[in-house]
Protein backbone atom coordinates (compact mmCIF):
# COMPACT_ATOMS: atom_id res chain seq x y z
CA UNK A 1 0.00 0.00 0.00
CA UNK A 2 1.66 3.16 -0.96
CA UNK A 3 1.56 5.99 2.19
CA UNK A 4 3.55 8.52 0.72
CA UNK A 5 3.30 10.62 -2.98
CA UNK A 6 5.37 13.29 -3.79
CA UNK A 7 4.37 15.58 -7.09
CA UNK A 8 6.98 17.14 -8.80
CA UNK A 9 7.20 19.57 -11.77
CA UNK A 10 9.58 19.60 -14.44
CA UNK A 11 10.38 21.91 -17.31
CA UNK A 12 11.67 21.37 -20.76
CA UNK A 13 13.48 24.17 -22.15
CA UNK A 14 15.27 23.99 -25.52
CA UNK A 15 16.68 27.16 -27.15
CA UNK A 16 18.79 27.67 -30.36
CA UNK A 17 18.84 23.52 -30.51
CA UNK A 18 20.07 23.48 -26.78
CA UNK A 19 18.42 21.55 -24.02
CA UNK A 20 18.84 22.76 -20.53
CA UNK A 21 19.42 19.68 -17.87
CA UNK A 22 20.79 20.33 -14.44
CA UNK A 23 23.40 17.72 -12.69
CA UNK A 24 21.25 15.71 -10.03
CA UNK A 25 24.08 14.84 -7.14
CA UNK A 26 23.12 11.01 -6.87
CA UNK A 27 23.32 8.93 -3.53
CA UNK A 28 26.44 7.14 -3.35
CA UNK A 29 25.88 5.75 -0.21
CA UNK A 30 23.17 4.06 -2.15
CA UNK A 31 25.47 3.53 -5.56
CA UNK A 32 23.62 5.95 -7.46
CA UNK A 33 25.99 7.89 -9.56
CA UNK A 34 24.80 11.88 -10.45
CA UNK A 35 23.03 12.37 -13.84
CA UNK A 36 21.53 14.93 -15.56
CA UNK A 37 17.50 15.32 -16.24
CA UNK A 38 15.34 18.12 -16.17
CA UNK A 39 15.58 21.34 -13.92
CA UNK A 40 12.51 20.80 -11.42
CA UNK A 41 11.71 18.88 -8.36
CA UNK A 42 8.65 19.10 -5.55
CA UNK A 43 5.80 20.81 -5.59
CA UNK A 44 5.35 22.69 -2.11
CA UNK A 45 1.90 22.08 0.09
CA UNK A 46 0.66 25.30 -1.00
CA UNK A 47 1.92 25.83 -5.23
CA UNK A 48 0.69 25.20 -7.97
CA UNK A 49 2.22 23.67 -10.50
CA UNK A 50 2.97 26.30 -12.68
CA UNK A 51 4.32 27.95 -9.64
CA UNK A 52 6.60 25.10 -8.95
CA UNK A 53 8.18 24.91 -12.36
CA UNK A 54 8.63 28.77 -12.04
CA UNK A 55 10.43 28.37 -8.37
CA UNK A 56 12.39 24.99 -9.17
CA UNK A 57 13.98 25.94 -12.54
CA UNK A 58 15.34 29.50 -10.75
CA UNK A 59 16.65 27.43 -7.89
CA UNK A 60 18.41 24.76 -9.64
CA UNK A 61 19.51 26.94 -12.63
CA UNK A 62 19.02 30.89 -12.17
CA UNK A 63 16.60 31.08 -15.40
CA UNK A 64 13.10 32.84 -14.84
CA UNK A 65 10.91 30.79 -16.95
CA UNK A 66 7.49 30.97 -18.29
CA UNK A 67 5.69 27.54 -18.22
CA UNK A 68 3.48 27.04 -21.41
CA UNK A 69 1.89 23.92 -22.31
CA UNK A 70 1.68 20.65 -20.11
CA UNK A 71 3.36 18.33 -21.63
CA UNK A 72 2.66 15.26 -19.67
CA UNK A 73 2.09 13.52 -16.75
CA UNK A 74 3.66 10.28 -15.58
CA UNK A 75 3.33 8.17 -12.09
CA UNK A 76 6.62 6.37 -10.91
CA UNK A 77 5.73 3.66 -7.80
CA UNK A 78 8.92 2.84 -6.01
CA UNK A 79 9.55 0.24 -3.16
CA UNK A 80 10.97 0.65 -0.04
CA UNK A 81 13.96 -1.23 -1.53
CA UNK A 82 14.23 1.23 -4.40
CA UNK A 83 14.20 5.23 -2.41
CA UNK A 84 17.37 6.65 -1.25
CA UNK A 85 16.27 5.60 2.43
CA UNK A 86 14.88 2.31 1.88
CA UNK A 87 13.27 2.56 5.71
CA UNK A 88 11.05 5.25 4.17
CA UNK A 89 8.41 2.80 2.68
CA UNK A 90 6.82 3.05 -0.71
CA UNK A 91 6.48 6.31 -2.95
CA UNK A 92 4.39 7.49 -5.61
CA UNK A 93 6.10 10.20 -7.70
CA UNK A 94 3.63 11.80 -10.01
CA UNK A 95 5.72 13.76 -12.39
CA UNK A 96 4.34 17.23 -14.03
CA UNK A 97 6.32 18.03 -17.32
CA UNK A 98 5.53 21.89 -19.41
CA UNK A 99 7.60 23.20 -21.46
CA UNK A 100 8.79 26.24 -20.79
CA UNK A 101 10.68 30.16 -22.13
CA UNK A 102 13.45 31.80 -20.63
CA UNK A 103 12.51 35.49 -19.56
CA UNK A 104 15.17 36.55 -17.63
CA UNK A 105 18.16 35.57 -15.33
CA UNK A 106 21.64 33.99 -16.20
CA UNK A 107 22.78 30.57 -15.92
CA UNK A 108 23.65 29.94 -12.43
CA UNK A 109 24.18 26.71 -10.83
CA UNK A 110 22.44 25.72 -7.85
CA UNK A 111 24.08 26.57 -3.84
CA UNK A 112 23.20 24.45 -0.58
CA UNK A 113 20.81 22.28 -2.83
CA UNK A 114 20.73 18.25 -4.71
CA UNK A 115 21.69 20.02 -8.01
CA UNK A 116 25.54 20.31 -8.86
CA UNK A 117 25.20 22.26 -12.02
CA UNK A 118 23.20 23.29 -14.68
CA UNK A 119 24.26 23.70 -18.35
CA UNK A 120 23.41 23.30 -22.23
CA UNK A 121 23.19 20.36 -24.42
CA UNK A 122 22.56 19.59 -27.80
CA UNK A 123 20.29 16.83 -28.54
CA UNK A 124 22.57 15.02 -29.83
CA UNK A 125 24.44 15.06 -26.73
CA UNK A 126 21.92 13.92 -25.06
CA UNK A 127 22.77 9.84 -25.45
CA UNK A 128 26.34 10.34 -24.47
CA UNK A 129 25.35 11.72 -20.95
CA UNK A 130 24.22 9.41 -17.81
CA UNK A 131 20.78 10.85 -17.74
CA UNK A 132 17.60 10.13 -15.48
CA UNK A 133 15.16 8.07 -17.03
CA UNK A 134 12.31 11.18 -16.73
CA UNK A 135 14.77 12.65 -19.78
CA UNK A 136 13.90 9.57 -22.15
CA UNK A 137 9.87 9.99 -21.20
CA UNK A 138 10.20 14.06 -22.00
CA UNK A 139 11.97 13.53 -24.76
CA UNK A 140 9.07 11.32 -26.30
CA UNK A 141 6.60 13.73 -25.49
CA UNK A 142 8.35 16.69 -26.98
CA UNK A 143 8.98 14.67 -30.45
CA UNK A 144 4.77 13.87 -30.67
CA UNK A 145 3.47 16.53 -28.53
CA UNK A 146 1.18 17.32 -25.65
CA UNK A 147 -0.83 14.20 -24.10
CA UNK A 148 -4.15 14.23 -25.21
CA UNK A 149 -6.78 15.72 -22.92
CA UNK A 150 -4.44 17.73 -20.68
CA UNK A 151 -5.54 21.24 -19.43
CA UNK A 152 -2.94 24.20 -20.08
CA UNK A 153 -1.15 25.11 -16.35
CA UNK A 154 -3.03 27.48 -14.63
CA UNK A 155 -2.62 31.22 -13.69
Amino acid sequence: MITEARLGAYAWIERDGMVLLTLWQGAPERGIEPHWGLPGGGVEWNEQIHEATIREVREETGFDVEPAELLGVTVIHLTADDRIAPGDGPLRLVRFLSRATITGGQLTDEVGGSTLRAAWFSRGELAALPTEQVLDWALGLVDTGPTPGLPSPTR
